[in-house]
Protein backbone atom coordinates (compact mmCIF):
# COMPACT_ATOMS: atom_id res chain seq x y z
CA UNK A 1 0.00 0.00 0.00
CA UNK A 2 3.40 2.73 -0.22
CA UNK A 3 3.37 2.91 3.40
CA UNK A 4 4.37 0.68 6.86
CA UNK A 5 2.48 -1.67 9.33
CA UNK A 6 2.96 -2.24 12.75
CA UNK A 7 1.54 -4.55 15.32
CA UNK A 8 2.76 -4.16 19.25
CA UNK A 9 1.70 -6.70 21.24
CA UNK A 10 2.14 -8.56 24.54
CA UNK A 11 2.85 -12.44 24.41
CA UNK A 12 4.86 -14.84 26.77
CA UNK A 13 7.92 -15.70 26.05
CA UNK A 14 8.15 -18.96 23.90
CA UNK A 15 6.04 -17.24 20.97
CA UNK A 16 7.44 -17.64 17.67
CA UNK A 17 8.09 -13.65 17.04
CA UNK A 18 9.32 -13.99 13.56
CA UNK A 19 6.51 -16.47 12.65
CA UNK A 20 3.60 -13.94 13.28
CA UNK A 21 5.73 -11.26 11.61
CA UNK A 22 5.84 -13.55 8.37
CA UNK A 23 1.74 -14.11 8.92
CA UNK A 24 1.49 -10.58 9.47
CA UNK A 25 3.33 -9.29 6.37
CA UNK A 26 1.27 -12.13 4.27
CA UNK A 27 -1.66 -10.81 5.74
CA UNK A 28 -0.98 -7.10 4.47
CA UNK A 29 0.41 -8.32 1.07
CA UNK A 30 -2.32 -10.54 0.67
CA UNK A 31 -5.10 -7.21 1.02
CA UNK A 32 -2.76 -5.31 -1.20
CA UNK A 33 -2.51 -7.72 -4.23
CA UNK A 34 -6.37 -8.39 -3.93
CA UNK A 35 -7.14 -4.22 -4.02
CA UNK A 36 -4.32 -2.16 -5.09
CA UNK A 37 -4.65 0.30 -8.26
CA UNK A 38 -0.86 0.89 -8.61
CA UNK A 39 -0.50 -3.10 -9.33
CA UNK A 40 -1.78 -3.63 -12.85
CA UNK A 41 -2.60 -7.70 -12.02
CA UNK A 42 -4.50 -6.87 -9.03
CA UNK A 43 -8.13 -8.59 -8.63
CA UNK A 44 -9.49 -4.78 -8.56
CA UNK A 45 -7.52 -3.77 -11.75
CA UNK A 46 -9.07 -6.94 -13.17
CA UNK A 47 -12.27 -6.04 -12.50
CA UNK A 48 -12.04 -2.43 -13.27
CA UNK A 49 -10.73 -3.98 -16.94
CA UNK A 50 -14.41 -5.97 -16.99
CA UNK A 51 -16.74 -5.14 -19.88
CA UNK A 52 -20.18 -3.48 -18.58
CA UNK A 53 -22.32 -6.32 -17.85
CA UNK A 54 -19.66 -9.15 -17.44
CA UNK A 55 -19.60 -11.17 -14.05
CA UNK A 56 -16.45 -11.58 -12.71
CA UNK A 57 -15.40 -13.92 -10.18
CA UNK A 58 -13.31 -12.11 -6.84
CA UNK A 59 -11.52 -13.20 -3.94
CA UNK A 60 -13.45 -13.23 -0.74
CA UNK A 61 -11.93 -10.57 1.04
CA UNK A 62 -11.84 -8.22 -2.27
CA UNK A 63 -15.95 -8.95 -2.08
CA UNK A 64 -16.04 -8.55 1.74
CA UNK A 65 -15.00 -4.68 1.21
CA UNK A 66 -17.41 -4.08 -2.24
CA UNK A 67 -19.89 -4.83 -0.16
CA UNK A 68 -19.25 -2.26 3.10
CA UNK A 69 -17.93 0.04 0.28
CA UNK A 70 -21.31 -0.34 -1.50
CA UNK A 71 -23.58 -0.22 2.37
CA UNK A 72 -21.84 2.96 3.04
CA UNK A 73 -21.99 4.58 0.04
CA UNK A 74 -26.08 3.96 0.07
CA UNK A 75 -25.98 5.16 4.09
CA UNK A 76 -24.25 7.95 3.43
CA UNK A 77 -26.16 9.05 0.37
CA UNK A 78 -22.93 8.56 -1.89
CA UNK A 79 -20.65 10.88 -0.08
CA UNK A 80 -18.62 8.00 0.07
CA UNK A 81 -18.19 5.92 -3.70
CA UNK A 82 -15.18 3.71 -4.33
CA UNK A 83 -16.44 4.71 -7.87
CA UNK A 84 -13.82 7.49 -8.28
CA UNK A 85 -10.50 5.62 -9.45
CA UNK A 86 -11.12 7.69 -12.88
CA UNK A 87 -10.98 10.85 -10.52
CA UNK A 88 -8.27 9.95 -8.24
CA UNK A 89 -6.26 8.40 -11.44
CA UNK A 90 -6.94 12.06 -13.19
CA UNK A 91 -5.74 14.03 -10.46
CA UNK A 92 -2.42 12.82 -10.18
CA UNK A 93 -3.21 10.56 -6.49
CA UNK A 94 -2.68 7.50 -8.57
CA UNK A 95 0.30 5.85 -10.09
CA UNK A 96 0.79 8.32 -12.56
CA UNK A 97 0.92 12.17 -12.65
CA UNK A 98 -2.11 14.50 -13.63
CA UNK A 99 -3.27 14.71 -16.47
CA UNK A 100 -5.52 17.88 -18.21
CA UNK A 101 -7.73 15.80 -20.44
CA UNK A 102 -8.22 13.68 -17.76
CA UNK A 103 -9.21 15.50 -15.13
CA UNK A 104 -11.49 17.59 -17.81
CA UNK A 105 -13.48 14.00 -18.78
CA UNK A 106 -13.51 13.18 -14.79
CA UNK A 107 -15.37 16.20 -14.25
CA UNK A 108 -17.74 16.25 -17.01
CA UNK A 109 -18.30 12.54 -16.52
CA UNK A 110 -22.12 11.40 -16.47
CA UNK A 111 -21.88 9.34 -12.98
CA UNK A 112 -24.08 6.42 -11.14
CA UNK A 113 -22.60 6.04 -7.89
CA UNK A 114 -21.00 2.68 -7.35
CA UNK A 115 -23.68 1.64 -4.81
CA UNK A 116 -26.08 1.55 -7.50
CA UNK A 117 -23.48 0.83 -10.02
CA UNK A 118 -22.52 -2.58 -8.92
CA UNK A 119 -23.95 -5.62 -8.62
CA UNK A 120 -22.77 -8.67 -6.23
CA UNK A 121 -23.63 -12.42 -5.76
CA UNK A 122 -21.77 -14.53 -3.25
CA UNK A 123 -18.75 -14.75 -5.13
CA UNK A 124 -19.05 -12.58 -8.56
CA UNK A 125 -19.42 -8.96 -9.26
CA UNK A 126 -20.56 -6.95 -12.35
CA UNK A 127 -20.92 -3.16 -13.47
CA UNK A 128 -24.08 -1.92 -14.27
CA UNK A 129 -22.27 1.26 -15.57
CA UNK A 130 -19.25 2.40 -17.15
CA UNK A 131 -16.96 2.80 -13.49
CA UNK A 132 -13.85 2.70 -12.35
CA UNK A 133 -13.34 1.62 -8.74
CA UNK A 134 -10.93 2.77 -6.40
CA UNK A 135 -10.66 1.59 -2.78
CA UNK A 136 -7.87 3.60 -1.04
CA UNK A 137 -11.07 5.38 1.07
CA UNK A 138 -11.36 1.59 2.90
CA UNK A 139 -8.83 -1.08 2.01
CA UNK A 140 -5.95 0.07 4.07
CA UNK A 141 -8.71 -0.39 7.23
CA UNK A 142 -9.57 -3.19 5.86
CA UNK A 143 -5.71 -4.22 6.13
CA UNK A 144 -5.65 -2.85 9.89
CA UNK A 145 -8.38 -5.34 10.29
CA UNK A 146 -7.11 -8.26 8.55
CA UNK A 147 -3.50 -7.62 10.87
CA UNK A 148 -5.67 -7.93 13.97
CA UNK A 149 -7.15 -11.14 13.13
CA UNK A 150 -3.99 -12.47 12.39
CA UNK A 151 -2.82 -11.76 15.71
CA UNK A 152 -6.15 -13.48 16.93
CA UNK A 153 -4.88 -16.63 14.74
CA UNK A 154 -1.57 -16.87 17.06
CA UNK A 155 -4.00 -16.47 20.28
CA UNK A 156 -2.98 -13.00 20.90
CA UNK A 157 -5.76 -10.95 22.17
CA UNK A 158 -4.12 -7.74 23.63
CA UNK A 159 -2.10 -5.36 20.94
CA UNK A 160 -2.28 -2.32 18.59
CA UNK A 161 -1.83 -2.90 15.14
CA UNK A 162 -1.69 -0.01 12.31
CA UNK A 163 -1.39 1.16 9.01
CA UNK A 164 -0.36 4.38 7.95
CA UNK A 165 -2.23 5.97 11.12
CA UNK A 166 -5.21 4.22 11.16
CA UNK A 167 -5.07 1.80 14.39
CA UNK A 168 -7.11 -0.97 15.84
CA UNK A 169 -6.29 -1.72 19.74
CA UNK A 170 -7.27 -5.52 21.16
CA UNK A 171 -8.43 -5.87 24.98
CA UNK A 172 -6.18 -3.92 26.93
CA UNK A 173 -2.28 -3.51 28.22
CA UNK A 174 -0.48 -5.47 30.26
CA UNK A 175 -1.01 -2.77 33.02
CA UNK A 176 -5.06 -3.33 32.21
CA UNK A 177 -4.79 0.39 31.29
CA UNK A 178 -6.54 1.34 27.77
CA UNK A 179 -4.21 2.10 24.30
CA UNK A 180 -3.88 5.03 24.15
CA UNK A 181 -3.18 7.00 20.76
CA UNK A 182 -3.16 10.40 19.40
CA UNK A 183 -5.17 12.36 16.83
CA UNK A 184 -3.35 14.43 15.05
CA UNK A 185 -3.52 18.20 14.64
CA UNK A 186 -3.91 18.93 10.85
CA UNK A 187 -0.50 20.64 10.15
CA UNK A 188 1.66 19.69 7.08
CA UNK A 189 4.57 21.37 8.42
CA UNK A 190 5.09 18.88 11.47
CA UNK A 191 3.13 16.29 13.54
CA UNK A 192 1.89 17.27 16.53
CA UNK A 193 -1.12 15.64 18.75
CA UNK A 194 -4.46 17.64 18.92
CA UNK A 195 -5.85 15.34 21.45
CA UNK A 196 -5.42 11.39 22.96
CA UNK A 197 -8.01 8.69 22.88
CA UNK A 198 -8.08 5.74 25.11
CA UNK A 199 -9.69 3.12 23.05
CA UNK A 200 -10.32 -0.81 23.96
CA UNK A 201 -11.75 -3.40 21.39
CA UNK A 202 -11.73 -0.57 18.57
CA UNK A 203 -10.43 0.87 15.69
CA UNK A 204 -9.97 4.29 14.77
CA UNK A 205 -9.12 6.29 11.55
CA UNK A 206 -8.98 10.11 10.37
CA UNK A 207 -8.95 11.21 6.85
CA UNK A 208 -7.36 14.84 6.70
CA UNK A 209 -6.23 17.29 3.61
CA UNK A 210 -2.42 18.50 5.13
CA UNK A 211 -0.94 15.18 4.05
CA UNK A 212 -1.36 14.43 0.43
CA UNK A 213 -2.28 17.23 -2.21
CA UNK A 214 -1.98 18.64 -5.13
CA UNK A 215 -1.35 22.25 -6.00
CA UNK A 216 -3.71 23.93 -8.75
CA UNK A 217 -2.70 27.92 -9.01
CA UNK A 218 -1.45 28.22 -5.74
CA UNK A 219 -4.25 25.91 -3.82
CA UNK A 220 -3.53 22.94 -2.37
CA UNK A 221 -6.29 20.64 -3.30
CA UNK A 222 -6.40 17.12 -1.07
CA UNK A 223 -6.51 13.92 -2.31
CA UNK A 224 -10.22 13.27 -1.25
CA UNK A 225 -12.66 13.68 -4.22
CA UNK A 226 -16.05 15.02 -4.10
CA UNK A 227 -18.33 12.37 -6.29
CA UNK A 228 -20.25 15.58 -7.47
CA UNK A 229 -17.69 17.30 -9.22
CA UNK A 230 -15.34 14.19 -10.23
CA UNK A 231 -12.46 16.65 -8.50
CA UNK A 232 -10.83 17.55 -4.99
CA UNK A 233 -13.10 18.76 -2.44
CA UNK A 234 -13.13 22.36 -2.22
CA UNK A 235 -14.19 23.17 1.29
CA UNK A 236 -13.73 20.70 3.78
CA UNK A 237 -12.79 19.95 7.57
CA UNK A 238 -9.14 19.95 7.86
CA UNK A 239 -9.37 16.39 9.21
CA UNK A 240 -12.33 14.03 10.43
CA UNK A 241 -11.47 11.02 12.88
CA UNK A 242 -13.61 8.24 13.52
CA UNK A 243 -13.88 5.45 16.16
CA UNK A 244 -15.94 2.30 14.93
CA UNK A 245 -15.87 -1.11 16.02
CA UNK A 246 -13.88 -1.75 12.90
CA UNK A 247 -10.55 -0.28 11.21
CA UNK A 248 -12.38 -0.48 7.45
CA UNK A 249 -15.57 1.00 8.54
CA UNK A 250 -14.03 3.68 10.45
CA UNK A 251 -11.83 4.50 7.35
CA UNK A 252 -14.81 4.64 4.78
CA UNK A 253 -17.10 6.48 6.95
CA UNK A 254 -14.13 9.32 7.88
CA UNK A 255 -13.66 10.38 4.25
CA UNK A 256 -17.53 10.00 4.05
CA UNK A 257 -17.69 13.01 6.94
CA UNK A 258 -15.25 14.38 5.17
CA UNK A 259 -16.77 14.89 2.31
CA UNK A 260 -20.55 15.85 4.02
CA UNK A 261 -18.53 18.58 6.15
CA UNK A 262 -19.02 19.40 9.62
CA UNK A 263 -22.76 20.47 9.12
CA UNK A 264 -24.33 17.98 7.03
CA UNK A 265 -21.60 15.29 8.35
CA UNK A 266 -22.45 15.31 11.61
CA UNK A 267 -25.97 15.27 11.94
CA UNK A 268 -25.28 12.09 9.53
CA UNK A 269 -23.22 11.05 12.50
CA UNK A 270 -25.14 11.92 15.16
CA UNK A 271 -28.02 9.69 13.19
CA UNK A 272 -25.90 6.36 12.46
CA UNK A 273 -24.47 6.84 15.87
CA UNK A 274 -20.90 7.25 15.14
CA UNK A 275 -18.46 8.63 17.27
CA UNK A 276 -16.10 11.11 15.21
CA UNK A 277 -14.15 14.36 16.02
CA UNK A 278 -14.09 17.27 13.12
CA UNK A 279 -11.40 19.49 13.33
CA UNK A 280 -11.82 22.89 11.73
CA UNK A 281 -9.99 25.47 10.56
CA UNK A 282 -11.08 28.89 11.51
CA UNK A 283 -10.08 32.05 10.06
CA UNK A 284 -5.86 32.46 11.59
CA UNK A 285 -6.02 28.73 10.61
CA UNK A 286 -6.22 27.37 14.45
CA UNK A 287 -7.69 24.38 14.49
CA UNK A 288 -10.95 23.72 16.54
CA UNK A 289 -12.75 20.92 17.32
CA UNK A 290 -16.21 19.54 16.28
CA UNK A 291 -17.77 16.14 18.84
CA UNK A 292 -20.21 13.86 17.78
CA UNK A 293 -21.17 10.72 19.95
CA UNK A 294 -20.19 9.63 23.48
CA UNK A 295 -16.28 9.50 22.91
CA UNK A 296 -16.32 13.05 21.82
CA UNK A 297 -19.25 15.00 23.32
Amino acid sequence: MGTRWSALFFAGPDVDKEAIRGALQAAVEEVDGQMSTWNAGSDLMRLNAAPVGEWVAVPAQLAAVLRLGIEIGRASGGAFDIGMGDAVTAWGFGPGDAAPDGIRAAMTASRRPAHEALEMDDARVRKAAALKLDLNGIAKGYGVDRLAETLRDHGISDGLVGIDGEMRAMGLRPDGEAWTIAVEAPDAERRTPHSILALQDAAVATSGDYRHWVEVQGRRLSHTMDPRRGAPLIASPASVTVVARTCAEADAWATALMVLGPDKGATLARRSGLDALFLLRDHNGDARSLGVGQLFS
